[in-house]
């Protein structure tokens, strides 16, 4: 049998997701910018997809730009408001975020000058919201936290961050601009844009059954960003690049599906999360590094005295698929950034592993893993102590 537990790295592609894909790859393939008649068939595709997005999200059609990924989209958010003001700020985000944040960060401070705020984070990778209020300056202009953390599920306060930086701003000419990474949010944990006075957001295709090389970034119109990829003049020159239309339908289609089908995958995750946990915490030597509070999807663990990389492995040869953390990093040989930043020792962190599920995750594929990892885990400790 064959478990597949990694979803936060990715998902597989959903049947229904590659048959709305199928007619852009050979019918329907000309370039929507092209004037004949096949570019505006193809063009109309465009347009229906992003109006589309726009009703599920609740936002304006204009506010929404493709890109060729969720690191694109966070990179054209970040760096595109750096460069559009044109001189150096003060950001505040968290050292838990994806590195596609992190690293823009880097950038902006080594680069273009700017000041950079790392708010602290608790046991379970939440920010103070006191902090926060208090590292607000008068040059802050970007404030950047993730809905959903990646590897150990932390839910954010993201409602009262947005009410913290909307009351801030009703006082400020220089509006600061409030930018959420939703990439593991979406479906997983309900949530409006505008409520939550969200300005730029960011959501990948892959990470919902969706095609690898999809995902969009919204902005609150009225925000100005400057292009990082120049060239073409799309996506109303702000993302140069023939559109990937393939990519955009099966985007659109994806977030259909789990917005649709949101509130009952969020009850039966709940359910297989927990059957997880309870399953798991007769193993002896475990701890959870995530905690039911957070996203229902995300289980983050340690066995203490066995590497993490060693079980990924073992449990691979036995079908059961987890991970280290982040897939982007996990070739990297590095120790997990988030399980340092909520505390975790270099040896407690190497020790710990990522379980990730989906609504298409079936209770008897956590049985089967429940029990895999049962005998893998008292077998490795017999070898190894």
């Amino acid at each position: 049998m064959h478990t597949y537990l990694d979803n936060s790295a990715t998902t597989p592609m959903l049947t229904a997701v590659l048959e709305a894909m199928s007619p852009y790859w050979q019918t329907k393939f000309a370039n929507p910018s092209s004037p004949h008649h096949l570019g505006v068939v193809v063009e109309s595709t465009l347009n229906q997809c992003r109006q589309i997005l726009a009703q599920l999200l609740d936002v304006k059609a204009e506010e929404i730009y493709f890109t060729a990924g969720g690191t694109e989209a966070n990179n054209l958010a970040l760096q595109g408001l750096a460069r559009a003001y044109g001189r150096a700020g003060h950001m505040i985000t968290s050292p838990t975020e994806h590195d596609s944040v992190l690293q823009v960060a880097h950038f902006l401070e080594q680069d273009l000058g700017w000041d950079i705020t790392y708010l602290s984070v608790d046991r379970l990778g939440r920010v103070n919201l006191e902090e926060l209020r208090n590292a607000i300056t008068p040059r802050t202009k970007i404030i950047s936290i993730m809905m959903v953390n990646n590897e150990i599920g932390t839910i954010q306060p993201i409602a009262e961050i947005g009410s913290i930086i909307k009351e801030v701003n009703q006082v400020r000419q220089d509006k600061i601009v409030f930018h959420v990474d939703a990439i593991q949010s979406l479906g997983r944990l309900p949530f409006t844009i505008h409520a939550l006075n969200i300005d730029m957001l960011s959501i990948s295709g892959h990470k919902i059954f969706g095609p690898k090389g999809s995902a969009l970034l919204f902005v609150r119109r009225g925000i100005q960003i400057s292009p990082v990829i120049f060239g073409g003049g799309q996506e109303r020159t702000l993302r140069s690049g023939t559109e990937n239309i393939p990519a955009i339908v099966g985007l659109t289609k994806a977030c259909q599906i789990v917005l649709q089908s949101q509130h009952k995958n969020i009850i039966e995750l709940t359910q297989k999360r927990d059957s997880l946990l309870e399953g798991l915490a007769e193993i002896p030597g475990i701890t959870f590094n995530s905690h039911r509070t957070g996203a229902p999807h995300i289980v983050n663990l340690q066995f203490a005295g066995l590497r993490g990389e060693v079980l990924v492995h073992f449990l691979e040869q036995r079908g059961v698929f987890v991970s280290m953390g982040a897939a982007c990093t996990a070739r990297k040989q590095s120790i997990s950034h988030v399980l340092q930043a909520v505390g975790l020792t270099p040896e407690e962190a190497s020790s710990s592993l990522r379980i990730s599920l989906s609504s298409i995750t079936t209770m008897e594929e956590i049985a089967y893993a429940i029990k895999v990892m049962q005998t893998t885990v008292t077998e490795l400790r017999a070898i190894y102590h």
